[in-house]
């Protein structure tokens, strides 16, 4: 069985590893779309928006309500795919990691 100084420094180093992988998300792409790739949305794994494209055909003032809808649509598409990035960044760097028997991360 592990010491408790072992323990401590096991924790330091998860610790150290889990604020890299989250430093990583920033740097990870996913992109969501609705209306068949009409509306597209650009985010990082951890969830800020870098870009929105938006398809000239939609600009029409009657469509505004259903560009909206696409909008809101397409943001939860990349939402989705940027935490199931976020997860696997997650399980990879925790898969990684020395644990002692038991030992469950917060996450």
């Amino acid at each position: 069985m592990p010491s408790l100084e072992e323990i401590m420094q096991m924790a330091q180093n998860a610790q150290a590893e889990l604020q890299k992988a989250q430093d990583n998300l920033d740097k990870i792409e996913v992109e969501g779309q609705s209306g068949g790739g009409l509306v597209k949305i650009k985010a990082s794994a951890k969830g800020r928006i870098i870009g929105v494209s938006i398809d000239e055909t939609l600009l029409v003032p009657a469509e505004k309500t259903m560009v909206e809808d696409l909008i809101a649509a397409a943001l939860n598409d990349t939402r989705a795919k940027a935490d199931q990035a976020a997860a696997a960044e997650m399980q990879k760097m925790s898969s990684t990691l020395p644990m002692p028997p038991g030992f469950q991360m917060p996450f």
